[in-house]
């Protein structure tokens, strides 16, 4: 068989229109075979053989293949979570956006001209869940960036009760 446009020689990878490399679809069927021999059994030397590659370049593919799993596995997770967060957030504006009377001792509570009290208890509530639920998405997506601490100057030490001159 001979290298074509259609059958790039074997470890052909492509090239993305920066120049930089880019996985294939056969790239990926062919890992994601290499990780299911080797599921199988089979030591990364039969794979090599198989595939007509070494066995350094068949563990490197059942490892891009594993990766790729996880990697796929942990995306529909952290989907999962974002939209559980966007929904406790909808939520949370929901209570924030309706009108609360003042209840105590379970009657709800007036004033002198028989118009019901607010209670801004619950809009407080959900304001501080609206929060809770941003600071969790911002934590989960990496948005939150560690706080740089700079530090300039020197330090001076001060031995106390020593003679400097005796240090010399």
């Amino acid at each position: 068989m001979t290298a074509t446009d259609d059958n790039p020689p074997r470890g052909h990878k492509s090239r993305d229109g920066n120049g930089k490399f880019s996985r294939t679809m056969e790239g990926a069927e062919r890992d994601a075979e290499a990780a299911r021999l080797h599921a199988q059994g089979l030591n990364y030397v039969e794979i090599g053989a198989h595939f007509g590659i070494t066995r350094q370049a068949a563990m490197r593919a059942v490892q891009r293949a594993v990766r790729e799993v996880v990697q796929d596995a942990g995306e529909e997770v952290l989907k999962l979570h974002i939209n559980r967060l966007e929904y406790l957030y909808e939520k949370a504006l929901e209570i924030l956006e309706d009108d609360h009377v003042l209840v105590s001792h379970g009657r709800v509570v007036t004033n002198d001209q028989g118009a019901t009290l607010p209670d801004p208890a619950p809009k407080l509530a959900a304001i501080r869940e609206a929060r809770a639920s941003l600071e969790s998405f911002r934590r989960l997506t990496g948005m939150d960036k560690p706080n740089k601490v700079e530090h300039s100057g020197g330090v001076t030490y001060e031995l106390v009760g020593v003679d400097p001159q005796d240090l010399v």
